[in-house]
């Protein structure tokens, strides 16, 4: 019983895929298990236009000429363009397997015989026959893709090379992400740089001035203390901001490829956020985002292999041919004497492989489900990844205006606290209290402005916006030309 259930599976297999035609169709789209909205939820309005360099809103040619440098030099991109060849190579290397195999060869051999051992003990013990034997054939073979075997496996690695496309555009897309927000987190890490300079230099001040009060005792000598105390916290935090800008500073160098030195400049200021970009309805994005085409076409590749694991119970069917020469002389070889041909063919039917066939049908069947939920889940992601950053663009933007006001109303109490204490109305404590809200309200708002860029940043990488060629891309990078190879994968494989 264990050995008759699969073969009655294999039995049921080969009469499914026998009566299908030569052609293989195409594997049915992919149905996702909930229903697309119309608009996303966090916006209803405007058609997305896409934009090719959409980080030139920024209006900042340091950043321009940054991301134009990592496109061209990044080794990670490098290696995506790298796999998009081989995979391309693939395509051609598995599209010969349905071809005629046509080789020639050419071969001379001499032979000595001892005749003694052949029972002639008359002639000798020493007797033995030399021979020569030349051949120069042309040999062919040709297995006939008579079930569509060999064309699945093809559709496969084309749909594989497709994706390559896919994944190199997302992969372009996503280093312009990264130039971009590295670019701004040293811009925001040199503003706070800035900031932290200009209170040690406010503070400077104030400790000499108190310090001169306390020296001709009109001050006490805590006050003294505690305004160098507090100095000496600024000077801390500033060494920290400067340690946050080197690293984020050798992090770009290595994005771009070159050595880590330490040595690029960006600006100091945080640019304006501009009013976020229109994002189109979620099916379009589906269609538009390199990843999910990527993970549809890895699924559609997963279904030919599935399809070809079938087709391997069908009789495999092959053609040879062989024509030369064949002579003891070499000088004679090419007469016409000496002509020799053969022609042959082949069928094959498997009929017990001990499981094998049928255990592949269950691998390729786990892999298109496996690449199915993949599928799934990287829809999921992107529609999340694109409500997530339009929903919080407002509450940013708020954030940030609260923030520069409660910063200004800090800074104002700074001033007036120190000439309140100046007059003896106040406590030194509540001046090194005003400052330190002051320090850290004006820091929190050039956070939020740099939250905004990043979201910003994300949410046009989350739009696949960039780099609209396509799979076109990954063409105008190989070898192969743009007529050889389909660039709709469900275009049905002959």
């Amino acid at each position: 019983m264990r050995m008759a259930t699969p073969l009655l599976r294999a039995a049921i297999i080969c009469l499914a895929v026998s009566t299908t035609a030569c052609r293989v169709s195409p594997p049915a789209e992919p149905v996702l298990p909930f229903t697309l909205p119309v608009t996303f939820a966090a916006e209803s309005s405007g058609a997305f236009e896409p934009a090719e360099r959409w980080w030139t809103e920024f209006d900042d040619e340091r950043l321009n000429h940054f991301v134009d440098t990592a496109l061209v030099r990044n080794p990670g991109l490098a290696q995506a363009i790298a796999r998009a060849r081989i995979a391309e190579a693939r395509v051609r290397s598995t599209g010969a397997d349905a071809l005629p195999q046509v080789g020639i060869g050419l071969n001379s051999t001499r032979q000595r015989q001892n005749l003694s051992g052949l029972g002639l003990s008359d002639l000798g013990d020493d007797m033995a026959m030399l021979s020569n034997n030349h051949n120069a054939a042309l040999d062919i073979s040709w297995e006939l893709d008579l079930w569509g075997r060999l064309s699945a496996l093809s559709a496969s690695a084309r749909a594989e090379f497709l994706a390559s496309g896919e994944q190199l555009r997302a992969m372009r897309q996503s280093v312009a992400a990264q130039i971009t927000q590295l670019y701004f987190d040293i811009t925001h890490a040199r503003a706070q740089v800035e900031l932290s300079e200009d209170t040690v230099t406010a503070l400077e001040e104030m400790a000499r001035q108190i310090n001169n009060r306390v020296q001709i005792g009109i001050a006490s000598p805590a006050d003294g203390m505690l305004a160098d105390a507090n100095l000496g916290s600024a000077q801390a935090g500033l060494e920290q901001r400067r340690e946050a800008l080197a690293v984020s500073v050798r992090q770009l160098e290595i994005l771009m490829g070159n050595y880590p030195a330490g040595n690029l400049q960006t600006s100091a200021t945080l640019p304006a956020v501009s009013p976020p970009p229109t994002a189109g309805v979620p099916a379009q994005l589906l269609v538009r985002r390199p990843d999910v085409r990527a993970a549809e076409l890895a699924l559609i590749g997963a279904g030919y292999q599935l399809g070809a694991a079938k087709r391997s119970f069908l009789p495999s069917v092959s053609l040879t041919g062989s024509g030369g020469y064949s002579s003891s002389e070499f000088s004679d070889l090419f007469s016409s004497g000496n002509l020799i041909w053969s022609i042959g063919g082949r069928i094959v039917q498997p009929i017990f492989q001990g499981g094998r066939l049928v255990a592949q049908v269950d691998i390729a069947e786990g892999q298109r489900d496996e690449t199915l939920n993949a599928y799934i889940e990287t829809a999921l992601n992107a529609l999340a990844e694109v409500e997530s950053r339009l929903a919080v663009e407002g509450l940013l933007a708020r954030r940030e205006q609260v923030l520069d006001g409660s910063a200004s109303a800090a800074e104002e109490a700074v001033r007036v606290s120190y000439n309140r204490y100046l007059q003896g109305i106040d406590p030194f404590l509540n001046v090194l209290e005003s400052q330190q809200r002051a320090l850290d309200g004006r820091s929190a708002h050039i956070t939020a402005r740099h939250a905004r860029i990043e979201n910003r940043i994300a949410l046009h990488l989350a739009l696949g916006g960039g780099f609209e060629s396509g799979s076109s891309t990954v063409l105008a990078v190989t070898p192969v030309s743009a007529g050889s190879l389909s660039t709709n994968p469900r275009e049905e494989p002959r």
